[in-house]
């Protein structure tokens, strides 16, 4: 009989996990498996998201469609998630008694609205697999002689494993990435993905809360472009139209050191084109009400007299008054305005990064190094990241499974 596998994951957060109990579950008695977290919490992430909620994923159930939703790594995603996907995690929480909902936007939840069902779900996984969970208990280095892993903690003390699967995130501050580069791995420098924009202007100053719930956003000079609904802050502009642009313009946008123009169709499908026509009809059949008070658009009443504003109109200003030259800068300003991006937020405290682990280092059929056998990578350190919607954690859960999974064979 051949000894029982020592398994250690690094990270205790969705990934470190999902890893750790995969792991555990299928090696049962063959095996130990030990998760090392260097801060006193478990699963912080998990308990902040969906601002409280836990958005654990996304009713996305075709791979094909689901890999359009990471700015980086759908390309390797879609085999992984051939592997397991959305239909899998809803399962896998759903035979552990936690049932989930879909919301109209896609994003899933579980029904009783609450992170900690999640959080508790995962913990007692954990026990019931007989995984061992260090907290306070970084891992200062690791490296490998023959056949073993061996791991330096920060006491200074050092243990011997058989496998390692490092889920430690993506933050520079995690230890993970150091951990990767010193087995050989390139690092893609890690940058914020997933903020919002700092923007001062006129246009949406003091509106904070006021929301459009479908905008269509660009980055002029580039190709990005997405939709959504975009939200008004007390510092600029959020919202998941926002957020998306963000997350794929992530690596551009620190490049230009934050400071860049964005255009915002408010009103779509209008085109300012199509726009022109539609306000030209309203002047004619509507020429004694005030341009301010009568806005032919679905757009939030502040925000329009804003625009209003903005195209030089006077406010008081009857429809029958109002110039072509007015008529047309009104249209440009409603779906081609230019704003002036100086600055960016952390989105909540949902931190996520684009860079980590060279992909192409990784074979995302295991999680498994490429640079070195028997080390594998799940979650954010590697260089994957997905829109807001449910996407990174599904990532974790995916990249999770296949590691814990080739583990434990």
């Amino acid at each position: 009989m051949s000894p029982p596998r020592r398994i250690a994951v690094i990270g205790g957060g969705a990934a470190g996990f999902f890893a750790a109990i995969t792991c555990a579950e299928q090696l049962g008695k063959d095996g130990t498996v030990t998760l090392f977290e260097a801060t006193p919490h478990l699963l912080s992430k998990v308990r902040i998201s969906g601002g409280g909620r836990c958005n654990v994923t996304h009713s996305c159930f075709e791979p094909a469609e689901l890999v359009k939703k990471y700015p980086r790594g759908g390309r390797e995603l879609l085999g992984a998630f051939h592997r397991f996907q959305p239909r899998d995690t809803i399962e896998w929480f759903g035979t552990r008694g936690v049932a989930t909902k879909t919301e109209e936007d896609g994003r899933m939840f579980p029904t009783t609205d609450d992170s900690a069902t999640i959080v508790d779900c995962l913990m007692t996984a954990a026990a019931r697999a007989g995984v061992t969970i260090r907290t306070s208990t970084p891992v200062r280095s690791a490296t490998k002689d023959a056949d073993l892993f061996h791991l330096t903690l920060g006491s200074g003390s050092v243990e011997t494993f058989d496998r390692l699967i490092v889920a430690t995130g993506g933050n520079k501050s995690s230890g993970g990435l150091a951990l990767a580069e010193s087995f050989g791995h390139t690092i893609v420098a890690p940058v914020p993905s997933l903020f919002t924009f700092h923007i001062t202007d006129p246009r949406i100053a003091d509106l904070a809360g006021i929301s459009v719930e479908h905008a269509v956003v660009t980055a002029p000079g580039t190709k990005l472009k997405t939709d959504g609904p975009v939200l008004i802050t007390h510092a600029g502009l959020s919202g998941p139209g926002i957020l998306k642009l963000s997350a794929w313009g992530a690596r551009a946008f620190a490049e230009q050191n934050y400071a860049f123009p964005i255009a915002i169709n408010w009103v779509p499908p209008h085109t300012r084109d199509t726009l022109l026509k539609a306000l030209s009809v309203v002047r004619e059949q509507n020429a004694r009400k005030q341009v301010a008070t009568f806005s032919p658009v679905a757009m939030p009443q502040r925000l329009w007299e804003r625009f209003v504003i903005a195209a030089g109109i006077p406010t008081t200003t009857p429809w029958a008054h109002v110039s072509n030259p007015a008529l047309q800068t009104l249209a440009t300003q409603l779906t081609a305005a230019e704003l002036k991006v100086d600055g960016k937020s952390m989105f909540k405290d949902e931190f996520v990064t684009c860079g980590g682990v060279k992909l192409a280092e990784v074979d995302f059929k295991t999680m498994e190094s490429r640079k070195t056998a028997g080390l594998h990578f799940a979650g954010e350190v590697l260089d994957v990241d997905g829109v807001t919607g449910g996407f990174n954690f599904q990532n974790a859960w995916t990249t999770g499974y296949l590691a814990g999974t080739a583990c434990a064979y």
